[in-house]
């Protein structure tokens, strides 16, 4: 039996997104994710102005007269969400838990998607995948996706991307939307594996990152002594957070980390939406939508 205070953060999100999906993004979505491409529909007699690339040459040949290939938009899409459960995830300086946040995001992209009439899964990962739904429509399904984000309890601690995505490329064989919410820790490695796996990945899909990253993650406060925990690996160390060298050092390795990152990101042609638990995610997700319908409209 599902927690009464799950059902209720159940509930609350479903409410607060539902809301974010009918006065902002439902329109952003459609004109951004407009499907597959063309399917093919019929031929037809060639007419005064027709492209001749869409000429089909054995029916033309076969009839005698010209005709054209017609296509219409193949508009359903297959929308799969995947969701870092690592133990790194498990944080937050602010009022604002990582996982909690991805939960919310999960939700706002699987609104907009069953409102566009297209298909959701869910895939859940550590350094194994944890739980994989198949995509599906309705808003029962979309509920049952948001449950399980807030509601899973994962059995690994670590990360590892090549493998989830190659789960990933196994079990779906149509081309589909891939949104991965994610601290991306691990791809600040840049290690072969993950940048074939990346790159192999986005050829079979349209791959977009949403990163999440807490405050203290890039910046530490100035508080004395203060024993750190990596929640990953459980290595533990004493830091003196009163020393300006070790916080500029920190600040510095953070910037680094995340530059790279976004740098993997750039080279294997990745869309990448970056959000901080301190600042609203809707203003990140409004300005991507913008920047790739403005793409697409060139």
């Amino acid at each position: 039996m599902i927690p009464k205070e799950i059902l209720e953060k159940i509930l609350r999100i479903d409410i607060t997104t539902n809301r974010l999906v009918t006065d902002v993004f439902a329109g952003a979505y459609h004109s951004v994710f407009k499907g597959r491409g063309m399917e093919f529909d019929e031929v037809r007699e060639y007419q005064m102005g027709d492209d001749i690339r869409s000429i089909d040459w054995n029916v033309t040949a076969r009839t005698g007269f010209a005709h054209v290939k017609k296509y219409i938009e193949e508009r359903e899409l297959t929308v799969m969400i995947l969701v870092d459960a690592s133990a790194s995830v498990h944080f937050a300086s602010t009022n604002q838990m990582k996982n909690k946040l991805a939960a919310e995001i999960a939700a706002v992209l699987a609104f907009a998607a069953i409102r566009n009439n297209d298909k959701v899964g869910l895939l859940m990962f550590t350094d194994e995948v944890e739980l994989y739904i198949p995509p599906k429509k309705g808003k029962a399904h979309v509920l049952r996706v948001i449950r399980e984000i807030l509601y899973f309890k994962p059995k690994g601690k670590g990360t590892n991307f090549p493998r989830v995505l190659e789960y990933l490329t196994k079990v779906l064989r149509r081309k589909s939307t891939v949104f991965i919410i994610s601290d991306y820790f691990e791809p600040a490695n840049d290690n072969a594996g993950l940048r074939k796996s990346l790159r192999v990945a986005n050829q079979h899909h349209d791959l977009i990152a949403i990163t999440l990253t807490d405050p203290r993650e890039t910046d530490l406060p100035s508080c004395g002594l203060v024993e750190v925990y990596d929640a990953e690996t459980g290595g533990r160390m004493v830091i003196d957070t009163s020393s300006v060298t070790l916080r500029e050092q920190y600040k510095n390795k953070a910037k680094s980390m995340l530059d790279e990152r976004n740098r993997l990101f750039d080279r294997n042609g990745i869309d990448h939406i970056d959000i901080t638990t301190d600042v609203p995610y809707t203003k990140a997700l409004v300005s991507f939508f913008a920047k790739r319908r403005h793409r697409l409209a060139r």
